[in-house]
């Protein structure tokens, strides 16, 4: 006679069935545009709106709060697009697009403040930056090749977002000397990785078309 199994050795058909449940469900949504991650870009968008119109109406300290917790979700959405399978091309478009208007936006909107440290030349640098990298990802992706973000373009959000706080908390508390201080350094700090990344994105771009070159020629040979 065959050995017995132990309760511990015999399989679990409710696990094993919950499992497949949880992975159908996990599968089903991971191509609809209806999840989490794009639920967070659409929350993130609205916020990034709401940042931009409260700094001319000089309510700065609510601009900070909704602007730390816009940025937050930006990590949460990536999180969770990664974790479950729920990367979608909507969400690849449209989680960079926001990225882009909750930076460049508010740029825009700290240089019509007064006693902000933000020149409309740096504005411009952001935004100029922003144009440029964007078409030249569109153009590489679009023949196929993959230009994704690198670590030189996340440390670069990084810096901006910390000017964006820092320029926002000295303009709360204007006579406190270190906050001045900290918005000028996060500035010119993010303005310099802002420019820096720029030429990084345009010097890796500019090898890749000249890597396509040949394939292309070949083919069409």
């Amino acid at each position: 006679m065959p050995p017995e199994l132990s309760s511990a050795q015999l399989p679990n058909p409710n696990h094993s069935h919950g499992t497949e449940i949880l992975q159908t469900m996990t599968s089903s949504k991971s191509g609809s545009i209806y999840n989490v991650p794009n639920a967070l870009t659409t929350a993130r968008f609205a916020l990034a709106i709401a940042v931009i119109a409260l700094i001319p109406l000089e309510k700065y300290t609510a601009a900070v709060t909704i602007f730390l917790i816009a940025v937050s979700t930006d990590w949460m959405d990536g999180y969770w697009a990664r974790k479950y399978g729920q990367v979608t091309k909507l969400g690849r478009i449209f989680d960079p697009f926001v990225d882009k208007i909750i930076i460049c936006g508010t740029f825009i909107a700290l240089v019509e403040v007064p006693d902000s440290p933000v020149a409309s030349w740096m504005a411009t640098i952001v935004v100029g930056r922003e144009l440029l990298v964007t078409s030249l990802r569109g153009m590489i992706e679009s023949s196929g090749g993959d230009f994704s973000a690198n670590q030189l373009g996340k440390w670069k959000m990084v810096l901006q977002c910390g000017a964006v706080c820092a320029v926002l908390c000295s303009l709360i508390q204007p006579n406190t000397q270190w906050l001045a201080t900290a918005g000028t350094w996060f500035l010119w700090s993010a303005i310099f990785l802002t420019v820096y990344s720029g030429y990084d994105y345009s010097v890796a771009a500019a090898r890749m078309m000249r890597e396509s070159s040949p394939v292309e020629s070949k083919e069409a040979e």
